[in-house]
């Protein structure tokens, strides 16, 4: 890597790409096409918050169950189902909120916005600003007790908007005046 790409890449500011004038941002080698790989996290608060989702879920419904198993004339077998039932909700509501934490990843670069998701398969989207229809931010009440947003990037795809989950709130609101910008300013050149 050349020293002024490492340069460049160490104080945060763009470079370009030995082989080719492609930007790179913040030390984010870029895909063969230019497009940066998605390299930001979501905040660490998200983490808390999926924690708290999941066991808004599983607790009520393992103590249902519970509460069915505990009734004089309930069958016997809702005993052995609370006994399976109650590692795999508590295993669900504590690790599946790591496991989005590092798979989660977001970047917006130069000329488009990427995104990565999933659980048994990693959805990789990538959203030119020329695609981009609206951007939305959503605070839920939970995100909000958490200081987190999402940010929603709608184009006209079949696929559906790409959401970045887990943001802090501020972050999201420079995101979304970042990108307006930059579509707006794309629109005006006529491109």
């Amino acid at each position: 890597m050349p020293q002024q790409t490492r340069q460049a890449a160490r104080d945060g500011a763009e470079a370009t790409h030995p082989d080719a004038d492609v930007p790179v941002l913040a030390g984010v080698p870029p895909l063969s096409f230019g497009v940066p790989r998605p390299a930001r996290r979501p905040d660490r608060r998200a983490v808390h918050w999926w924690l708290t989702q999941n066991l808004l879920v599983v607790v009520p419904v393992l103590a249902a169950l519970a509460a069915a198993a505990l009734t004089p004339d309930a069958p016997s077998w809702l005993w052995a189902v609370f006994g399976v039932l109650c590692p795999v909700g508590a295993g669900y509501a504590l690790l599946t909120p790591w496991y989005r934490y590092r798979v989660h990843r977001w970047e917006a670069g130069v000329d488009a916005v990427c995104a990565t998701s999933g659980w048994l398969t990693r959805e990789w989207r990538v959203v030119p600003f020329t695609r981009i229809q609206t951007l939305d931010t959503k605070r839920g009440p939970l995100m909000q007790l958490f200081g987190l947003s999402a940010v929603t990037v709608t184009t006209a795809s079949a696929a559906g908007p790409v959401t970045l989950v887990g943001l802090d709130r501020h972050l999201a609101e420079e995101l979304v005046r970042d990108l307006t910008e930059r579509v707006r300013a794309l629109r005006e050149d006529g491109t």
